[in-house]
């Protein structure tokens, strides 16, 4: 799985980040932005922050 945020769309609410703070980031201009691509038992939170996101700015490519 690999995951990137439409900047566009990202309203920086930050909830991606405090679901997952190892795979998601708030930048300086408070959009999300992906640190690292989840891996094994990181894709379940990864994937709980991707459901949680409430404009569907986390994109996922299988």
């Amino acid at each position: 799985m690999k995951l990137s945020i439409d900047r566009d769309l990202c309203i920086g609410c930050g909830l991606c980040a405090t679901i997952d703070d190892e795979i998601f980031a708030m930048d300086d201009t408070s959009v999300a932005t992906v640190i690292a691509q989840p891996e094994g038992k990181n894709e379940i939170t990864a994937l709980d922050a991707v459901q949680s996101c409430p404009v569907g700015a986390i994109l996922v490519e299988e």
